[in-house]
């Protein structure tokens, strides 16, 4: 009996989302990050810089020579780095305010072409009260157009979003719920608004709980402000990653990358995030 051909293996692709709160400052720990997880994609939020100051060739010695970059002087800033080629890039401006917080590209990572967003949205300043606080109006109004956005057809699938959405939406996602439900990225208003864009309309599959379940805490972000952030441990879970659910149900694992608070003299106050995807075959 001749012998049977091996059983051909999927092919894994990542996808990385970083609010990495200037790329030109850091982009020593973007190399380090990309050579330690070397991601197919990575979306960065708050680049801070013009499209002519992103550091393309730094990437592309790494092994990332496409991009797509909506920057911003000194404020915001997103970006799209890829091993594969970006095509179809785009932004929107949200609530008629020129801010760089939004940029789209569509890319195939071996199983057919998606679209991968990169958000940035607004942090919403430190009073949870939109007649007192304009930055915490502008928030509930980006999320407002981003829910009339998400009904759009084109959402229903082959859809990728990511990115710092500075909301902290579960009690797991937060070192403390009583403590935070008075504070901006948690309180009940912006958690209600998140939880109505992973919902409603042709609805989104939040990568990291379908592979980190609720019942395990999570963050992606802590603050300057602790004297010790890991001795405290005080997070929140503000940068995301969601499908539409045909991309979801190629979704094979998840991770935050933890240590990276710690890296180098200047981090980042947020981490990476990862999603691993199995496509096609190798």
């Amino acid at each position: 009996m001749p012998a049977l051909p091996p059983l051909e293996s999927p092919m894994t692709v990542s996808l990385a989302t970083w609010n990495i709160n200037s790329v030109r400052l850091r982009l020593p720990l973007v190399l380090q990050f990309l050579e330690q997880h070397p991601v197919d994609v990575l979306c960065l939020q708050e680049i801070k810089c013009l499209n002519e100051q992103f550091p393309r060739d730094g990437f592309a010695a790494a092994g990332y020579p496409y991009t797509a970059v909506h920057g911003q002087k000194g404020y915001h800033g997103v970006a799209i780095v890829s091993k594969f080629p970006l095509t179809d890039i785009s932004s929107r401006v949200f609530c008629e305010i020129a801010d760089s917080r939004h940029i789209s590209a569509l890319v195939d990572l071996g199983n057919g072409p998606l679209t991968i967003h990169s958000f940035y949205i607004p942090a919403g300043g430190d009073t949870p009260d939109p007649e007192a606080n304009p930055k915490f109006k502008h928030k509930l109004d980006f999320l407002a157009e981003l829910k009339a956005w998400f009904g759009d057809p084109s959402f229903a699938q082959r859809q990728l979003i990511c990115g710092d959405f500075n909301i902290a939406p579960h009690e797991d996602d937060v070192w403390s719920h009583k403590q935070l439900l008075d504070v901006v990225s948690h309180t009940p208003v912006e958690t209600q608004a998140l939880d109505e864009l992973l919902s409603g309309n042709h609805g989104w599959t939040d990568l990291v709980r379908r592979h980190i379940p609720y019942g395990t805490k999570a963050y992606s972000w802590w603050s300057y402000r602790a004297a010790d952030w890991q001795a405290s441990d005080r997070g929140r879970r503000l940068d995301h990653i969601w499908s539409t659910a045909d991309i979801a149900a190629q979704s094979s694992g998840a991770e935050i990358i933890k240590p990276a608070r710690g890296w180098g003299d200047k981090p980042s106050d947020h981490v990476p995030v990862i999603a691993h995807f199995d496509v096609g075959q190798a």
